[in-house]
C-alpha cells in the first residue's frame, strides 16, 4: 500500500449540488471530465477486466443454449466453474458467473434462501433446455409439447424452439440474467453504501492509499466494476455507443432509441462519470446522489422493456404464435429482472411476491398457449405504474 499525489484531470463540466431544495448556493462542487478517463500519474485508474469476462462467459452460455450439441455438465462447467469456454482467456480469468447471479451485498447477503431459489431458476433453464427441449428440437411444439415453431413466412424455413408452455428457455435464462447478475451487481452491490464505504475504504480514499500494487483506491475500483457490468464489452468504454452485447448494453440503447425516454443514456453516462470524479474529489454526498440516479435509471430500462416484450407479444398473439411467444419469453426475462430493481431510495419498485406472482401468471396453465391480451395488459399497466411511465410510452414499435 502506498500514498501518491493525484494528478489533475482534465475536465469538461461543472456540477452543484445544494444543501437543501430551497437553499441555491452551492456548497460542494465536483468537476466531471468529458469522457470515462480517470488517470493517476499518467497511469489509468480505472480496471474492470472482470465484469467484462463475466459478460462475455454469459454470452457463451446463452449461446450453448441454442446447440444441441451441448450438455448439461458442459453448461454447468461454463456457468459455475469458470471453464469450457472457446476463448481460452476466459478460461482462465478465475472468473464465474454462478457466483455472482443474485449476490449482491444489499439484497441477498442476508436472504441465502431466496437467492438458492433463484439460483435453482437458473439451473432449471439450463437442465430443462438439454432434457426437454433439446429432444423434441425437430418435433413441431403445440399447446403442452415442447418443440418448434416456424417463423412465419421463413423460406427456407427457421425455427424458434419453446417448452410446453410455450416459453424459449434461453431467453428466459438470458434476460432474467440482466437482472440477476448486471442490475443487482450494479444497483445492490458495487453502488451499495455498505461497499463502497466498507471498512477503511472512506479513510483510504481520503488518504489516497491505493490497492497493492494498482493505481486506484478500493473505492475507485468498486465504482468502475460497477461501470464494467454495463460497459465493460464497449470498444472504447471512454466513450460508450452502446449495443455492445445482447445484455444491459443492448436495451439500454433500444430504451434511448424510444422517443418517449430519448436521454436516458445520457443520463446514466454522466452520473457514472460524475460518481466517479466525486470519489476522487472526496466529496461522497455527491457520489451517493449519482448512485441514486444510476438506481433509479437502470431500473427503469428493465421496467420499460418488460412491458415493451408483453405488449409486442399481446399484439401478435392472435396472427402469428412464433413471435407472440418469442417477445413473451422476452418479457418474462425482464419481468423477472425487477426483482432486482431499486428506486433512489433503495426499496425495489415491486416487492418479490408481486413479482414472482406475474411470473406465475404468465405460466399458468398451459402458459403463454393460454395467456391472454387482458391479463398482458394488466400486467403491464401495474409495472408501468409503479415505475412511472405510461404502457404507451413504452410500446412504441420503433424501439
Amino acid at each position: 500500500m502506498k500514498r501518491v499525489i493525484l494528478s489533475a484531470l482534465a475536465i469538461s463540466a461543472l456540477v452543484f449540488t445544494s444543501c437543501s431544495s430551497d437553499d441555491d448556493t452551492p456548497i460542494n462542487n465536483v468537476t466531471a471530465p468529458p469522457t470515462y478517463k480517470f488517470e493517476r500519474n499518467k497511469n489509468t485508474t480505472v480496471s474492470f477486466s472482470g465484469q467484462t469476462a463475466r459478460i462475455k462467459m454469459s454470452a457463451e452460455i446463452v449461446a450453448g443454449l441454442k446447440k444441441t450439441s451441448s450438455t448439461k455438465a458442459g453448461l454447468m462447467e461454463m456457468f459455475k466453474d469458470g471453464t469450457g469456454f472457446t476463448e481460452a482467456a476466459l478460461n482462465t480469468s478465475g472468473k464465474k458467473v454462478r457466483e455472482k447471479v443474485a449476490a449482491s451485498q444489499d439484497y441477498f447477503k442476508a436472504n441465502l434462501t431466496e437467492r438458492n431459489e433463484l439460483l435453482a431458476d437458473f439451473d432449471g433453464w439450463m437442465n430443462s433446455q438439454v432434457d426437454v427441449v433439446f429432444p423434441k428440437w425437430n418435433a413441431d411444439a403445440s399447446k403442452g409439447n415442447a418443440g418448434r415453431l416456424q417463423k412465419l413466412n421463413s423460406n427456407p424455413a427457421s425455427y424458434r424452439y419453446v417448452n410446453a408452455k410455450g416459453l424459449e428457455l434461453d431467453q428466459a435464462f438470458g434476460k432474467s440474467l440482466i437482472g440477476a447478475l448486471m442490475a443487482d451487481q450494479i444497483l445492490n452491490n458495487y453502488l451499495s453504501m455498505d461497499v463502497l464505504d466498507a471498512g477503511e475504504n472512506k479513510a483510504n480514499n481520503d488518504s489516497e492509499v491505493l490497492e497493492s500494487g494498482k493505481s486506484y483506491t478500493k473505492m475507485e475500483h468498486k465504482w468502475d466494476e460497477a461501470f464494467g457490468y454495463l460497459y465493460g464489452t464497449e470498444e472504447n468504454p471512454e466513450k460508450p455507443v452502446l449495443g455492445a452485447d445482447n445484455f444491459l448494453n443492448k436495451y439500454l440503447s433500444r430504451v434511448e432509441k424510444d422517443p418517449s425516454f430519448k436521454g436516458i443514456a445520457k443520463k446514466i453516462y454522466d452520473a457514472f462519470k460524475l460518481g466517479r470524479a466525486a470519489i476522487v474529489a472526496k466529496n461522497y454526498e455527491v457520489r451517493n446522489t449519482q448512485a441514486e440516479i444510476i438506481r433509479e435509471a437502470i431500473s427503469k430500462v428493465i421496467a420499460i422493456r418488460a412491458v415493451y416484450y408483453l405488449q409486442a407479444g399481446k399484439e401478435k398473439l392472435a396472427t402469428d404464435k412464433t413471435a407472440a411467444f418469442h417477445d413473451l419469453s422476452e418479457g418474462y426475462g425482464f419481468v423477472y429482472s425487477l426483482r432486482f430493481a431499486r428506486n433512489a431510495s433503495g426499496n425495489p419498485h415491486l416487492d418479490k411476491t408481486k413479482v414472482k406472482g406475474y411470473l406465475t401468471t404468465l405460466m399458468k396453465g398451459d402458459g403463454f398457449w393460454d395467456v391472454t391480451p387482458e391479463t398482458l395488459d394488466t400486467i403491464s399497466k401495474e409495472i408501468a405504474a409503479a415505475f412511472k411511465f405510461t404502457v404507451a410510452e413504452a410500446k412504441d414499435a420503433n424501439n
